[in-house]
């Protein structure tokens, strides 16, 4: 089973780094294959609603969001972490999900999705429902903790100081761990939930 981590931060190890390292050992331990993707460093713009990806099936900015495609695609599990920032996610994430999720067009429904947030002091919960959104939308999962997912700290030393913030990491990764496994045994006896074809609406007509 594969988990595909996102580290939103611009630093590449600072404290949302060190919430994600904490959850990558929880699934070394019960033999997850990981990889953490840093991309709150890059020039990521955000979606254009052209809507070519609905032809091409890739979307037509062609940058890392393509490239992390097929990983999302092959992965059980996605992890994403953010700093927070006005009590909001990192824009650059933003707009990578947006677009990620929008130009893939596989099945997502039952991988499991857990976000992470990190910040000095405020606007956590803010953002760790913002970044649900992109999971429950797509008939994702979401990996339960015992809080909300959050980590405290101006850097990652602080952020390794924070108890409780690091056994939440260890919770969330174990939940993650028993959803997907189990997941995987009830694909294999049920199958996955039967789909309707999608009924599009607006509020003129």
């Amino acid at each position: 089973m594969k988990v595909l981590i996102l580290n939103g931060s611009p630093h590449t190890a600072g404290s949302t780094f060190t919430a994600l390292s904490e959850m990558e050992k929880i699934f070394a331990e019960n033999g997850i294959e990981t990889e953490i993707v840093h991309i709150g460093n890059k020039a990521i713009r955000g979606c254009i609603a052209c809507r070519q990806c609905s032809q091409t099936g890739k979307c037509s900015i062609d940058d890392i969001v393509n490239e992390l495609a097929p990983k999302f695609e092959e992965c059980d599990g996605l992890v994403v972490g953010s700093p927070v920032y006005y009590a909001s996610a990192n824009a650059t994430l933003v707009a990578c999900l947006d677009r990620l999720f929008y130009s893939t067009h596989f099945d997502k429904t039952m991988k499991v999705g857990a976000s992470v947030v990190s910040a000095r002091r405020g606007g956590l919960s803010a953002t760790f429902d913002e970044l649900n959104k992109y999971f429950s939308i797509s008939g994702m999962p979401i990996a339960p903790g015992q809080y909300w997912n959050s980590i405290h700290g101006g850097n990652a030393a602080d952020a390794a100081q924070d108890a409780e913030g690091l056994q939440c990491m260890r919770t969330l990764a174990r939940n993650m761990v028993f959803l997907m496994k189990s997941i995987a045994l009830g694909k294999e006896k049920y199958g996955i939930p039967q789909k309707e074809q999608k009924i599009y609406t607006n509020f003129i007509r």
